[in-house]
């Protein structure tokens, strides 16, 4: 069989996580800057963000894309949280939600000591509740993808919330601009993007991970890998703790040691990917604009 024009081969690993002969379907196109992906098993559908636009929208497997919500406060990286809900990060209203069973939003997060949040940009949820999001300046900075302002706060920091009692901790601080996070499977390591070169050439374009300690500390951040083409935006880690991240080609793969071991070649800039379906083998793919999907052989790290 001759070789996919869709992937990279780096590293023989890569083959026993793809379909050779699977195709890069595009689900839906016409949007402004796609982003947000969040898969919901119990409801069969996928959601993601169109930032400019405004807007969310859903995707459902028999084809059908209809708008989810509008206005969206400019909404960016979605998860769910232990029960569920609907975890939004927006950058309009610079703030963290959650949207309950009935349709209902309520704030999780929009200030840290004081002063308005820069403008949250991706979320995850750890199995103990605890919401984590990046707070990068990317919505403040035009009114493109929110309001232009300056920022209050001087860093960019990663958050932990407790939603129990409210409390949100800066677990780290020396990002240039953090980005995309997710756990190991384990959860003994997170991991962060920072598309810093976004605006500036000179900076990082990697992904760091760090140590998860009891009580929700981190430690030991280390770079973990870089990114050739573009920068790293969102990222997803599948069972087997291989990193999956975007860029300016497509999807970079990463095995746990760190070492690039494929692409998933995609034509337009991927800005956010996540695993669904009901195996949740299928690979969901946001890329400037256009959703797009392709079958793997392998898991998403168990989410709800």
């Amino acid at each position: 069989m001759p070789e996919n024009p869709l992937y990279e081969i780096h590293d023989p690993r890569f083959r026993a996580l793809i379909v050779e002969s699977a195709a890069l379907e595009e689900l839906h196109s016409g949007c402004r800057w796609a982003e947000g992906p969040v898969w919901f098993d119990d409801a069969q559908q996928l959601l993601w963000s169109d930032i400019p636009n405004q807007r969310m929208l859903r995707w459902t497997p028999d084809g059908h894309v209809s708008v989810y919500r509008y206005p969206s406060n400019f909404s960016n990286g979605h998860t769910r949280d232990r029960q569920g809900r609907l975890v939004s990060c927006e950058h309009g209203t610079r703030r963290v939600t959650r949207t309950e069973p009935d349709g209902t939003v309520t704030v999780l997060a929009d200030s840290f000591e004081g002063k308005r949040l820069n403008s949250p940009n991706d979320v995850v949820v750890r199995s103990d509740g605890s919401i984590w999001f990046t707070d990068p300046t990317y919505g403040i900075l035009s009114d493109y993808e929110g309001y232009k302002t300056a920022p209050e706060l001087a860093a960019r920091n990663v958050y932990r919330l407790d939603p129990a009692s409210g409390e949100l901790v800066a677990v780290v601080g020396d990002f240039l601009q953090p980005n995309g996070l997710a756990f190991s499977p384990d959860e003994n390591k997170l991991y962060v993007a920072d598309s810093g070169a976004s605006h500036d050439e000179t900076a990082p374009r990697h992904i760091r991970v760090f140590e998860v300690e009891q009580g929700g500390t981190l430690k030991n951040g280390r770079v973990f890998c870089h990114i050739d083409k573009g920068i790293p935006d969102g990222l997803r880690v599948d069972v087997d703790g291989n990193v999956w991240s975007s860029a300016a080609d497509g999807v970079h793969c990463f095995a746990p040691d760190g070492t690039l071991i494929g692409k998933i070649l995609v034509s337009q800039t991927v800005a956010n990917l996540t695993f669904g379906g009901p195996r949740r083998n299928r690979l969901f793919i946001t890329a400037t604009q256009s959703l797009y999907s392709i079958y793997v052989t392998v898991s998403g790290a168990s989410r709800p």
